[in-house]
């Protein structure tokens, strides 16, 4: 193929792979604001602390904010849930959940009790359901994202339900219910209550600062696409000279 050919192909792919490294990194770069506003807008009601009944979990309006919330009630009899795939301090293991009656008939709605190790044969834990009247307190947000895939629920021989998204469409069903609440309740670490956890809103998915790692990445292969396609076009075009 001539060279006038190959020139208008060459370019042709290259600005289509550098659009498409772009449109790539400015997804990262929008990402980046996502988190980094979810985290500040966490960042401002820890500080205030100003505590919301628990019935606000139910709010349709607020199904992506957060909110400091405290109220009384039970643990509801019932099986444990234990989300998978879950990643702490380098070590693989489940969150447990369980389902929180608050008094004056508010809608239940599933509180963290935090994470736990799986060993190497994925024995899951024994999650004991905390008895009598109890005070909680924590941060209600939005449930952990379990990526693209649909979440699934699956009932252990002893109840307990080993899911790997909260939003899982049988849920509700499971726990004999008609729906859930859209946000779940990440009890306060500093209760004596449950297992290891903190209010850490973003685990076992990317930072604010890796999703600029990423976006710096993909722009600067989109100028590398263009600095070869011009280097290749600048060297073809040098004239030759006769011996």
């Amino acid at each position: 193929m001539s060279r006038s050919r190959l020139l208008p192909l060459l370019w042709t792919l290259a600005l289509l792979a550098a659009a498409g490294f772009c449109a790539l990194g400015t997804w990262q770069y929008g990402r980046m604001h996502q988190k980094q506003a979810m985290l500040d807008a966490v960042q401002a009601v820890l500080q205030r602390r100003e505590a919301q009944p628990l019935a606000l979990a139910a709010d349709p309006a607020r199904k992506t904010d957060y909110d400091w919330a405290a109220g009384e009630g039970e643990f509801a009899p019932g099986p444990a849930l234990l989300l998978d795939n879950q990643q702490r301090e380098d070590r693989a293991g489940v969150r447990a959940y369980r389902l929180f009656r608050p008094e004056m008939g508010a809608q239940p709605l599933l509180v963290e009790l935090g994470w736990l190790p799986l060993p190497g044969d994925r024995r899951l834990p024994v999650i004991a359901l905390p008895e009598g009247r109890q005070r909680i307190q924590g941060l209600l947000s939005p449930p952990p994202s379990h990526g693209l895939l649909a979440a699934v629920v699956a009932r252990q021989p002893d109840g307990t339900l080993l899911i790997t998204g909260l939003d899982a469409a049988d849920l509700p069903r499971e726990l004999q219910l008609e729906r859930l609440p859209p946000r779940v309740l990440k009890l306060d670490p500093a209760l004596p209550l449950g297992y290891a956890r903190d209010l850490d809103i973003l685990p076992n998915t990317l930072t604010p600062e890796r999703h600029f790692g990423y976006a710096v990445q993909w722009f600067a292969l989109a100028i590398a696409v263009l600095v070869t396609a011009l280097v290749l076009t600048l060297r073809g075009s040098k004239p030759k000279i006769a011996a």
